[in-house]
């Protein structure tokens, strides 16, 4: 739950990244960094990114730094890292999501814990956010392995809507670190100014997107958003330094940093 002050800003907020994202010999992110700032992460099921040993190892750091685990399907495109899209039926999604949730949970109830949160992630992501056929297959997928689940997605997105529909919990997501375009979607990665360039920048419109429930478009309009969890990118040169940036920041503000409760 978020709780607002007088002067609007909320003062409690999830800050989510995405986890574990290596597979074999090949390390992304910062992720031992990322443990001391974050309070939930999203952890890389097998397919866009992780294998067994690297799934083992991301479960075991963040349970021991405390932190909300959460599983983070992908599509089954390494190469492209899960970020193109593929004309999958909504019966594939729901097999491949199910199987990956699956495959993480079972690490994670090795561990001793227990799996909080589903979010999925690149391509799929954006699949579930604007297709409804994606979107129900994707949270029935969820709610058959474990309708306790928490459904992260982005704010406004039919993901969100549907996950309200079938009576999952729904955790409405926003970018610390990526620009917005009108109607509040993301701007695509590969278009000027996509990616927020400073720490400073993130936070700005991270407090921004709390205190007042809307982002500014790179057009330099305002678009509404829902702020429940924060998003930044892991896999991002300088994570370590936008997550110690976002961290400082919003404790600065009065900000309690916790997972969805």
């Amino acid at each position: 739950m978020i709780h607002t002050g007088n002067d609007g800003i909320s003062r409690s907020i999830d800050l989510n990244c995405d986890f574990g994202e290596g597979y074999g010999a090949y390390t992304f992110g910062q992720d031992e960094t990322l443990l001391n700032y974050v309070t939930s992460v999203n952890i890389a099921c097998g397919f866009h990114a992780g294998d067994p040993h690297t799934i083992r190892e991301a479960v075991s750091r963040a349970v021991q730094a405390g932190v909300a685990v959460g599983a983070h399907p992908g599509l089954p495109d390494r190469l492209g890292f899960g970020r193109r899209e593929i004309a999958l039926s909504p019966s594939e999604v729901y097999e491949i999501t199910l199987y990956q949730i699956g495959a993480l949970d079972a690490f994670v109830r090795a561990s001793g814990s227990k799996l909080k949160h589903v979010k999925p992630h690149g391509a799929l992501y954006h699949m579930a956010g604007g297709q409804a056929s994606i979107a129900e297959a994707f949270v029935q997928a969820v709610r058959a392995y474990d309708s306790q689940l928490k459904i992260y997605g982005q704010s406004g997105s039919l993901l969100l809507a549907e996950a309200q529909k079938q009576g999952l919990s729904k955790v409405s997501e926003v970018f610390a670190d990526r620009a917005y375009i009108r109607g509040g979607q993301l701007a695509p990665r590969r278009s000027p100014g996509a990616v927020l360039s400073s720490p400073e920048a993130a936070l700005q419109q991270t407090l921004y997107m709390l205190k007042h429930n809307k982002v500014r478009t790179l057009e330099g309009e305002e678009a509404a958003i829902t702020a429940e969890t924060v998003c930044l990118h892991g896999d991002g040169e300088h994570a370590g330094q936008f997550a110690a940036a976002l961290r400082n920041g919003l404790a600065g503000a009065g900000i309690v940093l916790q997972p969805p409760s």
